[in-house]
């Protein structure tokens, strides 16, 4: 039978981990460096490994010490959600928390559709955090998110193991506010020459999309304007701006609140949906329920 810890210990190790150091992990914790150290020193013999090892000024974790590191995220994530689950329960309240990240260059619209499933739920506590792809990663790395929903699948050299589920995908097709709806059906997408042009970011995935159907069909776009944010393109063009790009899925949803209407369709250019999470096989019951494959 193995030699039982100290979540105290535990604790102090995860701090001294996070801050990269024994002397940054004591200040934040309000402790001396000596007791600190040996506290972190206990907890590795208690477990019978090294977890930290020094690499110039820093410590940084050995494979015991990655291995223990998250299993202390999952322990102090879980810490750190009690107080809502007891506050919760005292109100009589069965709650289904689920904490969505969503990455900033999926259409709002879009996320809107994704998320259907799981909205009947009747105890759902929904918790949407937006941002961008990489810090959100990081998020769902430390278990503080459920899961993740994007607009591309992760890097293959991803530092931490994830896994990626395709959740649909959609044609991209081009809406324009009343003012340029004419001129931009008007020989499409040869229009799009002549018609300003909203696009978004080049940071966003959808853009590398566009800008290559733009090289296949010879079309140089007169472009006025490039948005960070789908909902604030949306908005600038609603007031006539220009036309732009988007996923045919949500057609409705745009023509109702934008008062746009399609000018043209890409047909070899599709927009993809993803949900990332770090369980090869998914046990949260509304993680379960977005995914087309576990429904």
């Amino acid at each position: 039978m193995s030699q039982p810890f100290s979540y105290r210990h535990l604790y102090y190790f995860w701090v001294v981990a996070k801050e990269g150091g024994i002397a940054r992990g004591a200040e934040r914790l309000g402790m001396a460096v000596q007791t600190v150290s040996t506290q972190v020193r206990e907890l590795e013999r208690t477990l019978g490994h090294a977890l930290l090892q020094p690499a110039g000024r820093r410590l940084v974790l050995t494979e015991a010490g990655i291995a223990a590191m998250h299993q202390a995220d999952q322990i102090f994530q879980l810490g750190e959600r009690l107080p809502d689950i007891v506050r919760d329960a005292a109100a009589g309240a069965r709650a289904v928390r689920l904490a969505v990240g969503v990455s900033q260059w999926l259409p709002k619209l879009v996320v809107r559709s994704l998320m259907q499933p799981v909205m009947a739920e009747p105890a759902l506590r929904l918790i949407c955090q937006e941002g961008d792809f990489d810090e959100l990663i990081a998020e769902l790395a430390l278990h503080r998110l459920d899961v993740l929903l994007t607009d591309r699948p992760p890097p293959a050299n991803a530092n931490i193991k994830v896994y990626s589920h395709l959740l649909g995908a959609s044609r991209l097709a081009w809406y324009a506010p009343r003012a340029w709806q004419a001129a931009g059906r008007k020989h499409f997408p040869g229009s799009l020459e002549k018609v300003p042009v909203l696009l978004p970011s080049k940071r966003g995935a959808v853009r590398p999309l566009v800008d290559r159907w733009f090289e296949r069909q010879a079309i140089h776009p007169r472009i006025v304007g490039e948005f960070d944010d789908s909902a604030l393109l949306k908005t600038f063009a609603s007031d006539g701006m220009g036309v732009f790009p988007a996923a045919e899925q949500v057609e409705g949803e745009l023509i109702a609140h934008y008062d746009v209407k399609p000018i043209g369709y890409c047909d070899d250019v599709e927009e993809r949906f993803f949900a990332i999470g770090t369980e090869r096989k998914v046990t949260h019951p509304l993680v379960k329920l977005l995914l087309p494959d576990t429904r």
